[in-house]
């Protein structure tokens, strides 16, 4: 198992390498979830992620015959980007193998640190495969994502900044996918605070640790927004460490990571993928387990889709009643959908969307079917501007 006097040996190795992210509290967070909550803002990264941290360690470690050799990692976003910079940093060859349906975004990113990018494979698993045997046959050196003792030493310096800089904390909450982040920190903890309990959070589709601490799992997979994190099964020498050190194995839905990039947007001021805001999720939907304490969370990336965070913030605002969407059944008459936006208005509410049908869905000729998007303060101002509409027309919230 790797100790914390390799994690203090990767910090002094990549030391000006990577970003010493802040370790900030927020207040915003605690008062919404009744815990005080610390974040350690590793989205702030140059490339958006604490992966960087493992590859630069990593990288910084070859010997003089490996670097000629080049390097190659396969991946679909965060660990590419990472391996891609750190590489090109040291004038070291790479190649990054991702699976065909990477979105474009993270394919020009990789590109743009410097490393050749090969699109392969329909899945991860095919990438893998793929990246092993160009691997034999080119001869360059594997950088693994997490199953590496170098790469979880680089990824456990995030935890040595952490408790520099924070008070004291009760416990730690971090994500897992391959488990690398969650085994460096976790070595780091348990030296620098040894009272400090561990707690890894993984979501339902890719919960391989579920029962834990008793055997894995083999999760349903499929689609997840928390996509840094969709990894089937965790890595042999990071299970070692978590069994080892970790308390106990959280599992949240796809909601409650949607509902925690909303509050982590909404109330720190800060972007986050999937992954990184698993961690305040867990708080979210398990607060009797974290009530009262104080705990410190890393916001492992940064990298999601401007498309995806602008659907996740609508879809939290339409669950919690602050977007309304109403079908309404009207006469079709001059001045009727300037009566509806005065009264909206009056109401204080803001019209965001309008559809109006004369032709397929009203169920009279002489009528028409209104479909209206509004923005409201909160559930109770959504109430009311709903029975202002239904004094004088029939009205459904959908």
């Amino acid at each position: 198992m790797i100790t914390f006097e390799d994690i203090t040996a990767a910090a002094r190795r990549i030391e000006g390498r990577v970003l010493r992210t802040p370790t900030l509290p927020s207040h915003s967070l605690s008062k919404s979830v009744g815990a005080e909550i610390t974040l350690k803002l590793e989205n702030l990264q140059a490339v958006g992620s604490f992966k960087e941290r493992g590859a630069a360690n990593k990288l910084a470690l070859l010997t003089p015959e490996e670097r000629a050799r080049g390097v190659i990692a396969v991946s679909a976003g965060n660990h590419a980007q990472g391996v891609a910079r750190h590489a090109s940093l040291l004038g070291i060859d790479a190649v990054i193998v991702m699976p065909r349906f990477t979105p474009a975004s993270k394919v020009t990113r990789t590109e743009g640190w410097g490393a050749q990018v090969v699109l392969e494979g329909n899945n991860f698993a095919e990438a893998s495969l793929f990246a092993k045997d160009l691997q034999e046959r080119e001869g360059r050196v594997f950088i693994h994502p997490y199953d590496d003792d170098a790469v979880m030493a680089g990824q456990g310096t995030c935890a040595l900044e952490l408790f520099e800089d924070a008070g004291p904390l009760d416990a730690l909450v971090v994500p897992i996918g391959g488990g690398g982040l969650l085994a460096g920190m976790a070595v780091a903890a348990k030296a620098m605070r040894p009272g400090i309990e561990l707690i890894g959070v993984q979501v339902e589709s890719y919960s391989s640790l579920s029962a834990f601490p008793g055997a894995e799992v083999t999760p349903c997979g499929g689609a997840t927004i928390a996509e840094g994190i969709a990894v089937m099964k965790i890595g042999r020498r990071t299970r070692e460490v978590i069994q080892q050190l970790v308390s106990q194995v959280v599992v949240v839905s796809e909601r409650d990571v949607e509902n925690a990039i909303t509050l982590m947007a909404e109330g720190a001021k800060q972007v986050t993928e999937g992954a990184g805001a698993t961690g305040l999720a867990a708080v979210m939907s398990h607060p009797s387990l974290f009530a009262g304490k104080r705990l410190a969370l890393p916001v492992s990336g940064g990298n999601i889709d401007t498309r995806i965070l602008a659907n996740t913030l609508l879809r939290a605002m339409l669950r919690d009643g602050r977007l309304l969407r109403l079908i309404m059944e009207i006469p079709d008459r001059p001045g009727v959908l300037a009566d509806i936006s005065k009264t909206i208005g009056e109401a204080g509410g803001n019209i965001i969307e309008v559809s109006h049908q004369r032709l397929f869905a009203a169920p009279s000729v002489q009528a028409a079917e209104l479909e209206v998007m509004i923005e409201a303060r909160d559930p109770q101002h959504a109430e009311q501007i709903t029975e202002a509409l239904r004094e004088h027309y029939v009205v459904r919230r959908m």
